[in-house]
């Protein structure tokens, strides 16, 4: 099995990269997290890898922390949820976030992911609750408070292609400054684009 990958990136885009290991090119999927963080075309790279091997394939998961790949091994774990799927929960939420959601039992965060409905975020709950310990932002990006109007800003901080450790900082501090009776989404995320664009 291949542990991880360390050579050249030849090309990346936000869901997968090629890895040029001495001369043989690797096609690895990653999941957005990973794209943000890595280096330019012709730069060394390393990332953690997660072998699928199947009748008719053999996919490579990349991550650039061990905090993404043990998430993405939980994931797959549950049942319905494929690599591809496990990649937008990457993709949609950062590991310490997705931790919190899972702890504090938020359905709506979660179902908000690409592919989750309501029966598949609520079975995420019931599998992985007390089995993650990736709260606190481990990933690099500084958790979130698990609250409707601050998950629906960083949503859409996402959307309009603000990073995601920004977004978290940002935030972070939006919370601690304005009164929780007034901490709406749409008053953060306009107090958030005033921050992040200056």
């Amino acid at each position: 099995m291949i542990a991880f990958l360390s050579g050249v990136l030849a090309e990346s885009s936000a869901s997968s990269c090629v890895v040029d290991v001495n001369g043989v090119g690797y096609e690895v999927l990653i999941p957005v997290s990973t794209f943000e963080k890595l280096p330019h075309p012709g730069e060394k790279v390393k990332l953690l890898i997660h072998m699928q091997v199947r009748e008719d394939a053999i996919t490579l998961f990349g991550f650039y922390s061990s905090e993404e790949k043990q998430l993405f091994c939980k994931l797959i774990e549950v049942s319905g949820v494929g690599g591809k799927l496990a990649l937008n929960v990457l993709s949609t939420m950062p590991a310490g976030n997705f931790s919190t959601a899972i702890a504090s039992g938020d359905v709506k965060a979660i179902s908000r992911i690409s592919g989750i409905g309501k029966r598949t975020a609520e079975r995420l709950i019931v599998e992985l609750k007390g089995k993650l310990d990736l709260a606190g932002g481990s990933d690099g990006a500084p958790a979130l408070p698990s609250n409707e109007a601050v998950n629906d800003a960083a949503l859409a901080l996402e959307q309009l292609g603000f990073k995601r450790d920004a977004i978290n900082k940002t935030l972070n501090v939006l919370v601690s400054e304005i009164p929780l009776e007034e901490q709406t989404s749409e008053k953060l995320l306009r107090a958030a684009i005033m921050k992040l664009k200056f």
